[in-house]
């Protein structure tokens, strides 16, 4: 049995939330979301909470009754408070620049690297920190993905894009003798 799955959701204040022919909607002050979920999960809306049953047990849709709970909580905390995660670009020469709706960064190669920005997605580039914010926890986190993706960190001398709290470990370079 999932221990997410049976906790109940509460809806916070200034939320709406509706769920038909399998879409949930939700809608609050920073914007809304929508989702679909499949059918075997019986979700019910009641009284500012939000309750979730499987409405058979089998193996994938228990672990889809705690998917799916765990979705409906990051959408709710989403349209009240945006999720935000922040890459740090290291390196001599490393920097990045958000103009319009591109995201534009010198990692040493011969280019620079244009990424355009996801439709929702808020991100600003300051110094050396890469700053994606979102109502979508999804979103945001893929979309940060791809940017570390373009430039990982190396274990020699640290160059690259990392998360803000990864440590990346160091190795020992050549000795001489």
């Amino acid at each position: 049995m999932s221990r997410i799955g049976k906790k109940i959701i509460n809806i916070e204040p200034k939320t709406e939330v509706s769920f038909l022919d399998g879409v949930f909607f939700v809608k609050g002050p920073m914007g809304e979301i929508s989702r679909e979920f499949r059918p075997e999960i019986k979700i019910e809306i009641a009284d500012g909470k939000i309750s979730l049953s499987p409405k058979r047990k089998s193996l994938d849709i228990i672990a889809l009754w705690g998917t799916y709970a765990s979705h409906i909580s990051n959408m709710i905390s989403g349209v009240h408070k945006p999720f935000e995660k922040k890459l740090i670009v290291e390196g001599i020469g490393y920097k990045s620049d958000v103009k319009g709706d591109d995201l534009t960064m010198s990692l040493g190669f011969s280019h620079q690297v244009k990424m355009k920005i996801d439709k929702g997605l808020k991100v600003t580039a300051e110094k050396n920190i890469i700053t994606v914010s979102g109502i979508d926890k999804e979103q945001v986190g893929r979309f940060v993905a791809k940017v570390r993706d373009m430039k990982k960190p190396e274990p020699y001398k640290g160059k690259g894009i990392r998360y803000e709290n990864e440590v990346v470990r160091r190795k020992e370079g050549k000795k001489s003798v």
